[in-house]
């Protein structure tokens, strides 16, 4: 059976050999580890062990020079809608323990997500909508007096709170969906666009959250200004254009937070890689670019390189890849080819510091869900039915960058021979770590090459490896 991994040492020796499942990871003489992700064969991040081979000759060689560096890494992971906090909170404590666990730890088989995104108020994946301050139709309440995080104390702060027990250093990243209805001039938790008279209002509901979560011992790292601004379909949802949004940071958002001394940062957009020019445009401006740390993007539209773009433009700022979903009912081998290749490994040789997936759960029939433009195809990282988990594409797509590229890790310089995708990191204790995704339709021989040895590998058509040492 042709293996989906194999290491090689070529260090004055003719040795090689190639790599089986096992239990437990395992090294070579050369200290090189794989953990590999192959539908074909059935392996789903699976550390290996090594087994007698040869290697061919004039194979091709992904070269890795840490000398050239890039952007570090915040880290990898997935959003905790309220609906998959909701469907973690119902699981009895003991299974709830061990998925929290598998999912953010890192000892053992765990896989560690180290990065996530939570929504300010409701997301399309709740069940049903709320912002921290509603009020009668009618009715405002521009000094706040109503606001509060209780629609999050069921569910989204308690899971939290049992992550950060797990991995007190995770980063989370809020995004809101939509302000408050009375705040908007249409009247409506889908589309319409935040009235100008509440901008001040507004971004005093942004400072109340990030206390308030303090105060639940829940630090938010960065808030986007808004989730897909230039979608209001989603429900909930709202309008908010480059100027507008330039507007509220230069005016608002930005300077409260400077006299509140809120050290989480301020990141633009939040929207797909086909319109490179909103970000650009407020970053253009001197006024609001002062309080911004960087963009982010998703990638239902336009193509991962344009980010590229973004940070010549502005290389001070940072770029985060902040969603993509998966459709239901997944398919792991196309699902994980599109977004290794695109993500995992796009998203960071295009200077991203995060790469997120889209829902960390939901239940077998992708609910919970959001009436009038909630997604009812989103696939969760894991479906959970009851205290019963399964794992689904996302879930080994981040596996395969979470546990290995810690964060504080750098990605550093590595070529892609044809068919052989890859980026590359050194972690903060020193490590290397080489991703690579085989993007032909055969089995591929290849070195990896850096400045101490050189170790010859193979992997199976559409296979996933996370190579360490």
């Amino acid at each position: 059976m042709q293996a989906a991994a194999a290491v090689l040492l070529l260090a004055g020796t003719a040795a090689c050999t190639s790599v089986k499942k096992n239990s437990s990871a395992q090294q070579t003489q050369t200290g090189v580890t794989a953990w590999v992700t192959d539908a074909d064969n059935s392996l789903f991040f699976e550390p290996q062990t090594i087994n007698g081979s040869k290697a061919a000759a004039n194979m091709p060689v992904i070269t890795i020079d840490e000398q050239q560096t890039f952007q570090q890494m915040d880290g990898f992971g997935c959003t905790l809608t309220g609906g998959s906090a909701q469907l973690i909170q119902r699981m009895t404590p003991a299974a709830r323990t061990a998925l929290l666990k598998e999912l953010f730890d890192t000892t053992g088989r765990n896989i560690g997500m180290s990065y996530l995104r939570v929504s300010i108020g409701a997301s399309d994946l709740n069940d049903r909508i709320f912002s921290y301050d509603d009020m009668p139709a009618g009715e405002t309440d521009f000094d706040l007096e109503h606001f509060s995080l209780a629609p999050d104390e069921a569910d989204v702060i308690p899971v939290l709170q049992q992550i950060l027990a797990i991995n007190p250093r995770i980063k989370i990243l809020g995004s809101p969906w939509s302000a408050p209805v009375w705040m908007k001039n249409n009247g409506d938790t889908r589309g319409g666009s935040l009235l100008p008279r509440y901008q001040p209002a507004y971004a005093q509901y942004f400072v109340k959250y990030i206390k308030g979560m303090q105060q639940h011992g829940i630090n938010i790292d960065a808030i986007t200004i808004q989730n897909e601004p230039l979608h209001p379909g989603n429900n909930p949802s709202m309008l908010m254009l480059p100027a507008q949004q330039a507007d509220f940071i230069k005016n608002n958002l930005g300077p409260l937070f400077a006299s509140e001394h809120i050290s989480t940062k301020i990141i633009l957009y939040d929207h797909n890689a086909d319109r490179p020019d909103y970000p650009l445009s407020i970053l253009n401006d001197p006024g609001a670019r002062k309080y911004v740390d960087g963009s982010a993007f998703h990638l239902y539209g336009g193509h991962i390189d344009t980010l590229a773009s973004v940070h010549a433009a502005y290389p001070d700022k940072n770029l985060y890849f902040t969603e993509q979903w998966v459709g239901a009912p997944g398919n792991l081998k196309k699902d994980l080819d599109e977004h290794v290749r695109k993500l995992s490994i796009g998203a960071a040789r295009n200077w991203c510091r995060t790469v997120l997936e889209w829902n960390l759960a939901a239940d077998p029939k992708q609910n919970p869900h959001t009436d009038r433009g909630g997604c009812n195809g989103c696939l969760g990282a894991v479906t959970i039915a009851g205290d019963t988990v399964s794992r689904n594409p996302a879930y080994y797509i981040i596996a395969q960058s979470a546990k290995l590229v810690r964060p504080g890790s750098v990605r550093i310089a590595s070529n892609e021979p044809e068919g052989l995708k890859n980026v590359a990191y050194r972690t903060p204790q020193g490590k290397k770590v080489l991703l690579v995704l085989n993007t032909g339709s055969t089995a591929k021989q290849f070195y990896i090459k850096d400045s101490h040895q050189q170790v010859a590998v193979s992997l199976s058509p559409g296979a996933v490896a996370t190579y360490t040492w």
